[in-house]
């Protein structure tokens, strides 16, 4: 069902244009890509006499179809009205309370000023004093995918905001669908939290893309369950695509797939559906808001992030903080806007800023003029304030960097710290990488016991994630490049030939540790917590020294840049 603010939302519109319509408001602008849904609200309103009083006729103005009478069982054409400036003079000369609804004229409105109709712009100034004073209301909607305002006619338009479809209307016509394909053949399975989910999982589309994703998905395989909501979620990824500054991430990583991090892990457990209207309903909880993900780098933070999306089932969005701050001035507050925009339309999603330390770092705002500082407050405000069931995941290596602003409660409803993992950790890291890649080919003699992941977990002690799965692919290459099956030995050798980043970035490893001590919570479950402090080794001191070395080497043949091994 849908909510009472969801509820009371469309009631609000449409009282909102009864009020305007009957004080007799000349002209009001309708940003909106659903045609059909407002005129059938306008038509509506126009023939309920039990609030506006006297109903009025509804007149329909398009370049291509010229004006047309919207009647009971269909249109009539009226006359040969070929341009917007004829159909204002037919309204303003009626005798009869109408309303006049133009589509698409805001392309004469210009583009910032630019190549605008002068005589279209004055012909509404002219006409909106004479409908006032008329003697029979009448008003004129335009109806526009976008809003384009010239400044002349500022004072003389009203804009008003039309919503994408509500839970509600979405439920209803899954409903009509549902009742027309009965008996066509299509086997339909939804319990009516089945429905709930498929109908939050089609929200931010418009209600014409909602009806085409039910169909796509009944017509794909015969059958409409809540399987098929992976096929709502791509008809989503269209509008996603379009902006230009949101990624879609396609990702079918589960959260089992990721080793360790058990607290994070059962902390998004347990808010699995928490945006659903039992969570309200029954216990009054809002939607969860998001966390930051600290920590080591190599750890796991952005494979959890993808990790939720499988386990939620709600699109990931990737926000790129490099496409948001573009060369045009102004364009930057503007690109953040349509982002968190576009997050919220096709909410319930997940937002992930990735590293967002480089984006929202406390020294970037000194070197742009502002302009970095301006979109960090937008996003935070957003935050703050959002109601829409976007849930934020954002990660960070170095935490120092971001202003504590960002850090404080009521911005994320946790902030974890993911550390180096611990034995046991290592221990599953190393089984499902051997497990995911070994093949029968190259490993029949080959087996992942509990010896063997005890062996290499000891041997692997300071290791992140990252580096235990390169380890396992770079073994893989030593066996491929001979032509045989994968060796114990492989995996040795290439572990004791590696030099871990708790060795040679152990001091920035120790600062993170320090600062996450009293202010995050662990990734980690308690009893597995990891206090490994890398010690200065004659042979890790070696292996620095000729890591470095073979750096430098890399910088001078590469011209002064650094390559990460």
């Amino acid at each position: 069902m849908a909510t009472t603010e969801q509820l009371e939302g469309i009631k609000k519109t449409e009282q909102y244009l009864t009020n305007l319509f009957k004080a007799r408001f000349s002209f009001i602008y309708i940003p909106t890509w659903e045609e059909i849904r407002i005129v059938e609200l306008i038509t509506k309103i126009a023939n309920n006499t039990s609030q506006i009083k006297t109903k009025r006729e509804v007149f329909i103005w398009s370049s291509t179809e010229g004006m047309k009478k919207n009647l009971a069982d269909g249109q009539e054409k009226v006359g040969n009205i070929d341009n917007p400036i004829e159909a204002l003079n037919y309204i303003d000369d009626y005798k009869k309370p109408a309303i006049l609804i133009l589509k698409d004229v805001h392309v004469l409105f210009g583009v910032q000023g630019r190549n605008a109709d002068y005589n279209f712009i004055r012909k509404i100034r002219d006409v909106a004093g004479s409908l006032k004073n008329a003697d029979c209301s009448k008003n004129v909607v335009i109806i526009a995918p976008t809003l384009i305002l010239p400044l002349e006619l500022q004072k003389d338009i009203t804009v008003v905001d039309f919503d994408l479809p509500t839970l509600e209307e979405i439920k209803e016509l899954l409903e009509v669908m549902i009742e027309q394909n009965e008996g066509s053949g299509i086997s339909i399975d939804l319990s009516e939290t089945d429905k709930e989910q498929l109908c939050k999982a089609a929200q931010g589309l418009t209600l014409q893309e909602v009806e085409n994703a039910f169909a796509r998905a009944m017509v794909t395989k015969g059958q409409l369950t809540i399987n098929e909501i992976d096929i709502i979620l791509e008809e989503k990824c269209q509008v996603i695509k379009k902006t230009g500054i949101l990624e879609f991430i396609n990702t079918n990583l589960k959260i089992d797939d990721i080793g360790g991090l058990e607290n994070l892990k059962q902390w998004l457990v347990k808010r699995n559906n928490s945006w659903l209207g039992k969570a309200q309903k029954d216990y009054n909880l809002p939607a969860p808001k998001g966390v930051l993900i600290t920590g080591v780098a190599g750890c796991g933070k952005s494979l959890t992030a993808k990790a939720i999306s499988s386990m939620w089932q709600l699109p990931l969005l990737r926000l790129d903080i490099g496409k948001i701050f573009s060369g045009t001035v102004g364009s930057s507050e503007e690109n953040m806007r349509k982002a968190i925009a576009t997050a919220q339309a096709v909410s319930p999603s997940i937002l992930w800023v990735d590293e967002i330390e480089k984006g929202f770092g406390t020294s970037r705002g000194e070197m742009d003029g502002g302009t970095s500082t301006r979109v960090f407050g937008t996003f935070l405000t957003w935050m703050q304030e959002k109601t829409k069931p976007v849930f934020v995941i954002a990660t960070a290596n170095n935490i120092s960097c971001l202003p504590p602003e960002m850090l404080r409660k009521g911005r994320f409803d946790e902030i974890f710290f993911t550390d180096l993992p611990t034995f046991n950790e290592r221990k599953i890291i190393f089984k499902l990488h051997l497990e995911k890649r070994l093949k029968d080919s190259i490993s029949e003699d080959f087996e992942v016991t509990d010896n063997l992941l005890n062996e290499l977990s000891k041997l692997t002690e300071g290791f992140v994630g990252a580096e235990i799965e390169q380890a396992v692919i770079s073994a893989l290459f030593e066996a491929y490049s001979q032509n045989r099956e994968l060796k114990e030995e492989d995996l040795f050798r290439v572990i004791k030939n590696t030099v871990p980043l708790s060795t040679t970035q152990s001091e920035q490893i120790l600062a993170i540790r320090e600062w996450a001590n009293e202010r995050a919570v662990s990734a980690t479950a308690h009893d597995e917590s990891y206090n490994y402090i890398p010690e200065e080794t004659e042979e890790t001191t070696k292996k620095k020294e000729k890591a470095k070395k073979d750096s430098e080497t890399v910088k001078r043949a590469r011209g002064g840049r650094t390559i990460d091994f």
